[in-house]
This record gives structure tokens, C-alpha cells and sequence, in this order.
């Protein structure tokens, strides 16, 4: 194994044998409120519970160490991992197994360390799909264009034809990503149909980003704002900072808008239940999300 550095020296004592460790592996994540939902609602619980970011960034790690983390992870005793940008697919050539949902998907947020596997799962379906139909409940969504194709954009593309959209279109900037979640859908009988361009969105119901395009480390827009019309509807995936620029913009312009909020609660809520066995309260990690947003 490779030396991971000092940063994550204090991993190989986790403290107490029963205590329940997880961690979140991604880039940039200095400003995940993931901790702050677990921790609370693992206290809330009565258990022992600790939530560790491990940011490839901070650490000065290279994508190349992704496998080197994982096995010291699962080696000093984690009960599992979060998975966030941009390893939610790279992470999959790490595991023994994956849940039906993170094969069909393609992607994983969530591994679980059980028995000596190493469990993919997805959650961010799910947490999509639930935050789409307590968001945007009555909003038309039969033709939607979704921007971006990496790991949390094959989960949305499945939860979007979950909740209803009939014709999918798929833009991203690497062709052959957007051609590869086209193929993965229509595997599993579902349409959705690539575009190498999107100069014009005004003819769909609604354009969901699924980018890091908006975050803090990935300023910017991902589409143009002056051609969103009042009668679409914009979802982001991004829920730091809260309220992305898209978000922002598409508000002003008269649209419906679902921030990354729900997203992020939702795949939370499913994660923890994973990770300990428990049924969480929704009611109390959205509170600990709001106080700590």
C-alpha cells in the first residue's frame, strides 16, 4: 500500500470497538453537510456513530489512490463509505458486489463493508426521485434535458423516467459518456435519446443539471439562463452553495426550481439506513441539514 500521508494517520486508531465509523470519499467536500447529518442522527439514535470527510484535494491524493483508501478504510474497521464526486463510477473497480440498483445505474454513493465484501449501493436514485415528486409534484416532465452523464447523472437519468419523463435527452461534453448512459438505459428498456448540442432548451418541460458544474470548486453556469422560459421547470443536483447560480437565474426568469437540498437529505436518510440496520427520522436530518446549511 502506498503511503497515504499524514492526513490520514488518525484513521488507523479509530477508537472504540463498537463505534460505527463511515466516511465520505470525493473532492472539494470540505463543505459537505453529510457529517453533520449522520452525526446528528446517529446521536439522536444513541449510537456511537462518527462521520469522517476523507477530500482526495486536502489530502494531496491522486485519483490513483482511490483503491488504497478503500482497503485501509475497510481494514481499520469502517462500517462503510460515502462516495461523492468524481468517484462514484471509478469506486465500482474497488468492490466485490453491487446492489440491483447500482448495476442498473451504473454509479455508486454508498459501499457498505460487510463480511469481507465490499457492497456498492445507490441512494441518489431514490433521494432524487423523492425530492422531484415533493418539489415539483404537478410540474409536466414528459420531455426533459438533463445536462451531464457521469456517476450522479446516471442515477437522476433513472429517477427522472421513475417519476414520469417519456423522452429523455442526455447532453454532455464528453460524448462518449452520454452514449454510454443512453446504451445503460435502454438495457433496461428506457429511451433516452443524446444531443451534441444545446443551444436551444426552450422546447423541453424542464432541464435538470446533473454537473458539478455551480459548486464552489466548479463556478459557472451550465446552460445559458436568458433562454429559460417561465413555463420550464430547473432542478440542480448542487446543494453547496444551497442556491447555485443556475438556481438563482431560472427563479428570476419565472421557473419552477428544485435545488439540491431534497437530493442530498433524501440519499442521506437511505445511506444511514445501510450503514446501521435503522430506520432514520427524515423530519430530524433535514433539521440538522437546515441548521448546519
Amino acid at each position: 500500500m502506498v503511503n497515504l500521508g499524514r492526513g490520514l494517520a488518525e484513521l488507523l486508531d479509530i477508537g472504540a470497538k463498537g463505534a460505527i465509523h463511515i466516511g465520505l470519499l470525493g473532492r472539494g467536500i470540505g463543505a459537505s453537510l453529510s457529517p453533520a447529518m449522520h452525526r446528528q442522527e446517529g446521536e439522536r439514535q444513541g449510537l456511537d456513530y462518527h462521520y469522517h470527510l476523507i477530500d482526495f484535494d486536502a489530502l494531496a491524493l491522486g485519483d490513483e489512490h482511490l483503491g488504497d483508501v478503500v482497503d485501509l478504510l475497510e481494514k481499520v474497521g469502517f462500517r462503510g463509505v460515502n462516495v461523492t464526486h468524481p468517484f462514484k463510477q471509478a469506486v465500482i473497480a474497488h468492490l466485490h458486489q453491487l446492489a440491483p440498483d447500482a448495476r442498473e445505474i451504473g454509479a455508486v454513493n454508498t459501499v457498505i463493508f460487510e463480511d469481507g465484501q465490499r457492497i456498492g449501493h445507490n441512494t441518489d436514485c431514490w433521494g432524487f426521485a423523492e425530492s422531484f415528486r415533493l418539489g415539483l409534484p404537478d410540474v409536466p416532465r414528459a420531455r426533459v434535458l438533463q445536462i451531464g452523464a457521469g456517476g450522479a447523472g446516471a442515477a437522476v437519468a433513472r429517477a427522472l423516467i421513475e417519476v414520469g419523463t417519456r423522452d429523455l435527452f442526455v447532453f454532455d461534453t464528453d460524448a462518449a459518456r452520454s452514449e454510454g448512459l443512453a446504451a445503460r438505459m435502454r438495457e433496461m428498456t428506457y429511451e433516452v435519446t443524446t444531443v451534441a448540442d444545446i443551444s436551444s432548451i426552450g422546447s423541453f418541460d424542464g432541464v435538470v443539471n446533473a454537473t458539478p458544474i455551480g459548486m464552489d470548486k466548479y463556478p459557472g453556469m451550465p446552460v445559458d439562463p436568458d433562454q429559460l422560459t417561465a413555463s420550464q421547470w430547473v432542478a440542480d443536483i448542487i446543494y453547496f452553495p444551497r442556491e447555485t447560480r443556475l438556481i438563482k437565474c431560472a427563479a428570476v426568469a419565472g421557473c419552477a426550481t428544485l435545488p439540491g437540498t431534497g437530493m442530498a437529505i433524501f440519499q442521506a436518510v437511505k445511506a444511514f439506513e445501510l450503514f446501521t440496520g435503522r430506520i432514520p427520522s427524515r423530519e430530524e436530518m433535514t433539521r440538522s441539514f437546515e441548521t448546519a446549511a
